[in-house]
């Protein structure tokens, strides 16, 4: 996937996957002016064709094995 960064806002756990309603980690902003969030899952299975129709593509799907900051040793 591709990544752009951008002053865009991160994605939250309100923003939902247009396609399936799990927790978006993805915003593809089309060139019509639009965008479209997307699930790591959907996001990987449509990128041939995102990258075909997108100005930017913020992907967030780090933050899927990022260990907390707040996680004690154990848990890391």
């Amino acid at each position: 996937m591709t990544t752009v960064l951008t002053p865009a806002s991160p994605l939250t756990a309100a923003d939902r996957c247009d396609r399936c309603g799990a927790q978006a980690y993805l915003r593809v902003v089309l060139t019509s002016g639009g965008e479209l969030l997307f699930c790591a899952h959907h996001g990987r299975k449509f990128e041939p064709e995102l990258k075909k129709i997108a100005v930017e593509i913020q992907d967030e799907t780090d933050r899927l094995t990022a260990v907390p900051e707040s996680a004690v040793e154990d848990e890391r």
